[in-house]
């Protein structure tokens, strides 16, 4: 397929600016650009016909960490690098928040839990006393909130958990699709061009530019290149990241669903959630950590049948439902909760490794990520 005198040069010449994924990161990416240099010319290359990693595919949760998962990170990280991380999530969402408004996200704080199994007596002791500790860590992130996260008794009958869950007043949940359309409508309002169905494969210096390969055949040439796509990264990058899928289901519709909120089992590799009187539920990855461990889409046996599974004895016992419908994303995960935002070489940047997070760091990344670039 060869490129028209017209297609090159109304969008494939002069880029000064040219960012690789076009989900949460590149997108934010390409706005904070526009603020800073408002003459320029940026376009968003993306290989799928939407957003293909996980911007369009996770569960919307406006999140920052279950208990479980901060004592988990505490063994590898220092409090004070975990204070950071949830910081930085804290002050992604409000950015995020601040550039496209709640009503456009249909942002809704219902607040979060955190459930444990009947099997899993020794972390649920261990969460339920590690509360106030938590509590005192995250202290001066929330404000001066003394009380981040609370035990309540289960109002929702679960079956086959204790008695009681980790309640965290802050959490929220967003429709993942509402906001990929408002960030899709802000690029469009600032003169920003978005390519879809082009992937870039390769990159090298030349002529004192970058050139990309685009779609396998089509050399072009940037001023700078901003690599965006966290977990298909590793095919352009050599940096500590890994793929990680992420599969979900989705119920039909339920009469009189008594479930609100975001909610997370077993240290977070399993998360669920009510929208459109519905529960989505992903995660289980855990169950076989080294095939999950891809950049191809995909849903395997094992983790669907153990989310229908839970769904039958943990979280809607005696209901009847119908699945409507599966897919799954691609995370992008490192051997550090910290994202990778740095310069790689003489104009060539990267935003990576959100670590699951991308719906509360993913803005403040891009941001990062535009100010990386020199005035």
């Amino acid at each position: 397929m060869n490129l028209s005198y017209w297609e090159r040069n109304t969008w494939l010449n002069n880029i000064d600016y040219a960012i690789v994924g076009s989900g949460i990161v590149g997108l934010s990416c390409a706005l904070f650009l526009r603020k800073r240099f408002p003459h320029s010319k940026i376009v968003v290359f993306e290989k799928g016909m939407l957003p293909s990693g996980a911007s369009t595919k996770n569960a919307g949760f406006a999140c920052f960490g279950s208990v479980s998962e901060i004592l988990e990170d505490l063994k590898s990280h220092s409090e004070e690098e975990v204070i950071q991380i949830v910081q930085s999530r804290i002050e992604g969402l409000k950015l995020l928040r601040s550039l496209l408004g709640d009503a456009q996200m249909d942002y809704r704080q219902y607040g979060g839990y955190e459930l444990f199994t009947q099997q899993d007596n020794e972390l649920y002791k261990r969460c339920l006393e590690k509360v106030p500790h938590i509590n005192k860590l995250l202290k001066n992130a929330f404000l001066d909130q003394d009380q981040v996260f609370s035990v309540k008794n289960d109002p929702f009958s679960f079956k086959n958990t204790q008695k009681k869950l980790v309640f965290n007043q802050f959490e929220g949940q967003i429709d993942t699709g509402s906001m990929m359309q408002g960030l899709l409508s802000l690029v469009a309002e600032n003169d920003i061009f978005v390519l879809n169905s082009a992937k870039i494969s390769r990159f090298w210096r030349k002529n004192g530019q970058i050139s990309l390969i685009l779609n396998d055949f089509e050399e072009i040439q940037v001023k700078n290149l901003l690599v965006a796509t966290n977990g298909f990264a590793k095919e352009l990058l050599d940096e500590d990241l890994k793929p990680a899928r992420a599969q979900v289901l989705i119920t039909k519709p339920i009469p009189a669903l008594g479930i609100k909120g975001t909610f997370h089992l077993d240290k977070g590799y399993y998360y669920f959630r009510n929208i459109h009187d519905r529960i989505l539920f992903g995660g289980g990855r855990n169950l076989d950590i080294k095939t999950e461990e891809t950049a191809e889409t995909g849903l395997t046996e094992l983790i669907q049948n153990k989310l229908e599974d839970l769904l039958n004895t943990t979280i809607l016992p005696g209901i009847t439902f119908e699945i409507d419908s599966r897919w799954s994303g691609i995370m992008g995960v490192g051997g550090k909760k910290k994202p990778i935002v740095k310069q790689l070489e003489e104009n060539v940047y990267c935003g990576v490794r959100l670590g699951g997070m991308g719906v509360a760091i993913g803005c403040s990344i891009g941001k990062q990520l535009a100010e990386l670039i020199d005035s």
